[in-house]
């Protein structure tokens, strides 16, 4: 007998799963590949197109009452109104006349002017002091901290000239599972926390100094890990 042609008379090879399982294994080694590169990527934020940081003067010069500072208020020619109070935890004061006002988070002038106004329902052209006698909470109040993926997370009081590259070498570098590339500096002022991206490889390993922002008080800067 006569071997079977293809009805075009050319004869055809028996078809095989091998190609198929081939180009199906490449494709899986490519998806593979591609989720590992996104697994190594960490959980921090987005960049963002965020502007440079500038330190705030009066968050250098101006000291802010806490909680737990000592106050002299002094009304000038009225003693009886004149009172030497600790801040409340709270972060209020009680004024004879005034009332509660709240002092945490002003600065002894504005808090003057707070009690000034409130004076003057009751006295003509008051005149107030206020005079931080005792800044117990100025430890915490003025300081810069780093936390994360390095060797030693630290909180540190601010020194002026501080930079970012200053508290890294301070908390003795990054450790072994740091997404240095994604580290991010957050500042809070005027009540709102801004974000800035900080790409401490670019800072450690080649020398490029476009985020080594200067540093003010209360400022974090965090480290995150990569997952592997």
């Amino acid at each position: 007998m006569y071997p079977a042609k293809h009805a075009s008379g050319i004869k055809t090879k028996p078809t095989t799963p091998n190609g198929a399982t081939r180009s199906l294994a490449t494709i899986l080694a490519i998806a593979a590949g591609a989720m590992m590169m996104n697994a190594c990527s960490t959980f921090a934020p987005k960049s963002k197109s965020v502007a440079a940081p500038t330190v705030t003067q009066d968050a250098i010069t101006e000291y802010m009452v806490g909680i737990g500072d000592q106050l002299s208020i002094s009304v000038w020619r009225n003693p009886d109104l004149s009172v030497e109070i600790p801040v409340r935890p709270d972060g209020k004061v009680s004024v004879p006349l005034a009332g509660d006002m709240m002092a945490a988070g002003k600065t002894p002038m504005q808090l003057a002017n707070d009690i000034t106004g409130k004076l003057s329902n009751f006295l003509k052209g008051p005149q107030v002091t206020v005079i931080v006698t005792n800044p117990a909470s100025s430890d915490f109040q003025r300081r810069v901290r780093i936390t994360g993926a390095v060797d030693t997370p630290v909180s540190l009081p601010y020194r002026e000239g501080m930079t970012v590259l200053d508290l890294v070498l301070l908390a003795n570098g990054l450790n072994d599972f740091a997404a240095g590339q994604n580290a991010t500096l957050y500042r809070k002022s005027a009540g709102k926390v801004t974000a800035y991206p900080v790409n401490l490889d670019h800072l450690l390993n080649k020398g490029k100094l476009e985020t080594n922002y200067p540093l003010q008080p209360s400022d974090v800067l965090s480290v995150p890990e990569r997952l592997f």
